[in-house]
């Protein structure tokens, strides 16, 4: 499964960012997806994972209230918009994918079965 990030980059303490995830078109409803974060020195950290239907999300305890993942099955994306973003949210994101069930939601890492390249996030203090 191939996935391609977008987004990303310098943001300031309290910004907003928003970052996107394609997938090909074909196989992108039977995929639940999500985002997995890895600081430098630290181990990768569950963000966030949505349904393939879209109903149901989860996220990590440190992006609760401020990060929203939603997706658009018709142009195979799923976007991630960040809001309140802290220095500890500094990290390389990966866009992550598993084949699953349609309600079913990702809630960490190693749910996923998939990797997309990262994208740099970096909130400077």
């Amino acid at each position: 499964v191939q996935l391609q990030a977008s987004g990303g980059g310098l943001v300031q303490t309290g910004g907003s960012m928003t970052l996107s995830c394609t997938a090909p078109v074909g196989i992108f409803t039977n995929y639940a997806l999500g985002w997995v974060r890895q600081a430098p020195g630290q181990e990768r950290e569950f963000v966030t994972g949505i349904s393939p239907s879209g109903v149901g999300a989860n996220y990590g305890d440190s992006v609760k209230g401020r990060f929203t993942i939603s997706r658009d099955n018709a142009k195979a994306a799923v976007t991630l918009h960040m809001n309140g973003l802290k220095p500890d949210d500094t990290a390389i994101y990966y866009c992550a994918a598993v084949r699953s069930s349609p309600n079913y939601a990702p809630s960490s890492v190693d749910n996923y079965a998939y990797w997309g390249p990262g994208t740099q996030v970096t909130v400077s203090s």
